[in-house]
């Protein structure tokens, strides 16, 4: 399992990390504090607080959803 932290800032890019994960054939959690949502849910994912760092678990590898979780890493 490994687990990355992203920032999505507009719906757009919810839209682009969603479609990316449900790309995927293996479990992909977003979550932060207690709260955590399938990423392969839009509404899900729409609905988290987007001004905070977010961290998304990952049960496989895609190479695909690997460049998205590179597009959206967070270093803070």
């Amino acid at each position: 399992m490994e687990t990355r932290k992203i920032r999505l800032t507009q719906m757009e890019e919810v839209k682009e990390f969603v479609n990316a994960a449900s790309g995927c054939d293996f479990d992909v959690d977003i979550f932060y504090n207690r709260v955590i949502i399938d990423a392969k849910s839009f509404l899900g994912v729409a609905s988290l607080d987007l001004t905070r760092v977010l961290n998304v678990s990952c049960q496989g590898y895609n190479r695909d959803f690997e460049n998205t979780l590179n597009k959206f890493a967070s270093y803070v």
